[in-house]
């Protein structure tokens, strides 16, 4: 009897292996270091549960063989294509019945039908057999930077909170962003790379991390600076060291609302024309906005708290709630028009000032799960799953980061909608985007609500599509597009974003040689950005003087067989490794003296033969601190930290401007 058991038991989990693989659920992995890692059958059900097909018995299993069978049956609402190419129709939709005099009905084999090729570029819509359909007609490739502009281009990286201007306020706009492209194109930057400004949760400033947005496809009203497009401008207020998010951002709000309240008839019409090309998803994401406000200051943390009523976006009680608070819906609305349209007046003043690119904006590569994307487009979204990572060189615990994305599934079944709107919200108002976390186009790391990082594994996405379509949206957009591939990279990805012309990030501490030493800026590949950091990774002067060191102490973030003498000891070496490669010979500088190092960084990376040279502004400066640490929250002051002075004074000083000079120069040469 217990061999019977047995026996069925390891059917069922033989056919839980097929179930999760026809969904594109991995069983097995490849860690950083190469080790193979399997998944536990747990994970594997817990997932294709939350998937929507359950796995927990033999009979749950054969339902969700059946149901996906069904789906794979049904026509698509979108065909992704390349201009120029043939495109081989799907089964579902090359099939053909021949019926004989008598009524006998015949399938003919059509298998090899094809579409034939699309020169140019563009949606189409498609009828097949009176199924209508899109056709996505994709370039080849991405725009690429010699396109853009000839020359070697640099530029900054800007957290926009953290600058400050003249006037007093406790949190930067674009206002500074404004100032700060005005500065750095008089400098010769060709692009300032910015921090996401996707739509935070606007009501009491606990969710300030702009890699948790509520929206991906809206805005972050708060930035918002009215001053910028001739509105009366902000009061001062004062702002510490320290962003005291909890208090500043309803301050922000209630400046906002005195803005809003003393607006006229003329500027609310023009308002609303600006608006009425946004379609019925911003009047949703308003509404969105004044229910969590009005909800948060209850309690609510997310729309899942809310009364049940207010859960669905299209239901009577929203409706209701709308037409009962129109003018909190109408601020809203104004809100994200501050936003938006001052977005894209930083990107025109750029591009007049000279910039070859302008803004390089920020993709989360997801949204919380209780922000108004999860809320207005659940049928398109994970849920039950959270997305992360597994133990890499950023996170060597691995990383759940508690955010939502869309799922494969609901990207196909709705013709990749949400997808495009997210790719065209950003690249409407920059000059480039970067995609976080871009492996994310061909997998995420999966983790079923509440878990660990451990319980997760990777889903497929169809790669393939969601190149093409960034693509095509870049080529509409004549934008560049950066795909961040730090960590482990899925299999034929580094080849593929290659051909698709996106450039890769060639971050400083992690390009070593065989050898582990630092290799030479000659080594560098030109399709990529050269950069000193990113915002999770230390500072130049942080990691020569150990501060990254100091916090992973305090922090008690040390591999579990290291000490703080064996990591300072491996620190001293790295420093003599990294010296030999970026000095030109000279005497190594104490640990206590990071300026040199700070300017023989950029020095390298501005020789290196990268089309694109990003710093840091923290890099810029010689700070020791970094912006965020990844895998802490309240641990460290991540996304609180505020420059000391106004950045035209900080850049005049004399050690500022000649690092900025020396990364210049060494771009021009």
């Amino acid at each position: 009897m217990q061999g019977a058991r047995a026996s069925a038991l390891e059917a069922i989990i033989k056919q839980v292996h097929a179930l999760a693989e026809a969904l594109g659920v991995a069983r097995t992995w490849w860690d950083v270091d190469g080790a193979e890692q399997t998944v536990a059958d747990e994970a594997l059900m817990a997932i294709c549960a939350a998937l929507g097909f359950p796995a927990s018995s033999e009979a749950d299993i054969l339902a969700s063989v059946e149901q996906l069978a069904r789906e794979r049956r049904r026509p698509p609402a979108m065909i992704v294509t390349e201009a120029g190419s043939p495109t081989p129709l799907p089964a579902s939709l090359a099939r053909a019945e021949i019926v004989a005099e008598d009524g006998t009905a015949r399938v003919l084999d059509v298998a090899g039908w094809t579409l034939p090729p699309i020169a140019e570029p563009g949606y189409y819509r498609l009828t097949l057999g009176g199924h209508e359909l899109t056709l996505a007609v994709a370039p080849p490739a991405c725009p690429t930077l010699p396109a853009l502009a000839e020359r070697r281009l640099w530029g900054p990286a800007i957290q926009i909170p953290a600058l400050r201007g003249r006037e007093p306020q406790p949190f930067g706009h674009l206002g500074h962003l404004h100032e700060a492209v005005e500065l750095f194109a008089a400098r010769g930057a060709d692009a300032v790379a910015i921090n996401p400004v996707h739509a935070l949760f606007p009501g009491d400033g606990l969710g300030f991390s702009p890699y948790s947005p509520s929206s991906r496809i809206y805005f972050n009203g708060a930035m918002g600076d009215p001053a910028l497009l001739g509105l009366p401008p902000l009061p001062p207020r004062e702002g510490g060291a320290f962003i005291d998010w909890e208090g500043a951002l309803p301050h922000r709000l209630a400046d906002l609302r005195a803005v809003f309240a003393g607006l006229d008839k003329h500027v609310r019409a023009r308002i609303a024309r600006d608006n009425a090309g946004e379609g019925e998803g911003l009047r949703r994401q308003a509404i969105f906005d004044a229910l969590d406000t009005r909800l948060r200051a209850k309690g609510a943390r997310s729309w899942r708290d809310w009364p049940k009523k207010y859960r669905d976006p299209q239901g009577k009680a929203v409706r209701r709630f709308a037409e009962e608070e129109a003018e909190e819906v109408e601020f809203h609305l104004f809100v994200q028009w501050l936003a938006r349209e001052g977005l894209g007046k930083v990107q025109a003043s750029a591009r007049a000032l000279g910039m070859g690119i302008g803004l390089l904006a920020d993709l989360a590569v997801g949204v919380h799960t209780g922000g108004s994307d999860a809320w207005t487009m659940r049928d398109v979204m994970l849920e039950g799953l959270t997305i992360g990572a597994p133990p890499d060189p950023l996170g060597p615990q691995g990383q759940n980061w508690a955010l939502t994305s869309f799922s494969p599934r609901g990207l196909a079944a709705s013709g990749y909608a949400p997808w495009i709107r997210t790719l065209r919200a950003a690249l409407t108002r920059a000059g480039g985007l970067r995609i976080d976390h871009a492996f994310g186009l061909s997998r995420l790391w999966v983790v079923p609500s509440g878990g660990q990082s451990s319980d997760g594994a990777y889903l497929d996405y169809p790669f393939q599509d969601l190149l093409r379509l960034v693509a095509l949206e870049a080529h509409r957009a004549n934008a560049l597009i950066v795909a961040e591939d730090l960590g482990t990279m899925p299999h034929g990805f580094g080849e593929a974003i290659a051909a698709n012309h996106m450039l890769g990030m060639r971050v400083l501490w992690f390009e070593r040689a065989a050898d582990e030493g630092f290799i030479g800026p000659q080594d560098y590949a030109p399709q990529s950005v050269a950069m000193t950091g990113t915002h999770d990774t230390a500072t130049v002067a942080g990691w020569w003087t150990g501060r990254d060191l100091d916090w992973a102490d305090r922090l008690d973030r040390f591999p579990a067989d290291a000490t703080r003498a064996q990591e300072e000891s491996r620190r001293e070496w790295d420093r003599g490794l990294l010296w030999s490669t970026i000095g030109d010979g000279a005497p190594r500088p104490a640990p206590e003296e990071p300026a040199p190092v700070v300017e023989a960084a950029l020095r390298h990376i501005g020789r290196a033969r990268s089309r694109l040279a990003i710093a840091p502004l923290e890099d810029l400066l010689a700070l020791e601190e970094q912006p965020n640490l990844p895998g802490t929250t309240t641990e460290h002051p991540n996304w609180r930290r505020r420059l000391d002075a106004p950045l035209d004074e900080l850049l005049d000083a004399p050690e500022t401007a000649r690092r900025i000079d020396t990364l210049a120069a060494a771009r021009r040469d």
